[in-house]
């Protein structure tokens, strides 16, 4: 992605934003199981209220929402597939000027850190 990108004010971040195919660019497990569906997945598709988590030999359909904390408004993707249901706090987004190429960037509460792009 050779494209220049500008960052997001998580605070003030549309949800719409977050929608459509996203392909894992890097990933970080920490201390994560590294057989859950979430940490398996090199795609997410975020739809309204519908998500859907793949990799090569597996999909899995689940819900995903946008959540934000109260005292400093920090917005978090709840996310919930199968078994698996956790929050990652969104802790950058970055979007081109005419909206077509993203990077955003999410820290899981397993300490899991995934960049995902969409181009």
């Amino acid at each position: 992605m050779s494209e220049l990108l500008f960052d997001i004010n998580l605070q003030q971040l549309p949800d719409e934003y977050l929608a459509g195919e996203w392909r894992v660019a890097d990933r970080v497990l920490n201390r994560t199981d590294p057989h859950s569906p979430l940490a398996r997945a090199d795609r997410f598709q975020l739809r309204t209220g519908h998500l859907k988590v793949a990799a090569d030999d597996y999909e899995e359909q689940g819900q995903w929402r946008v959540q934000r904390d109260e005292v400093l408004g920090r917005p978090y993707l709840e996310l919930e597939v199968a078994q698996e249901h956790t929050r990652a706090l969104i802790t950058r987004l970055r979007r081109s000027a005419d909206g077509l190429s993203s990077q955003l960037n999410l820290y899981f509460m397993s300490g899991m850190e995934v960049q995902l792009v969409q181009a």
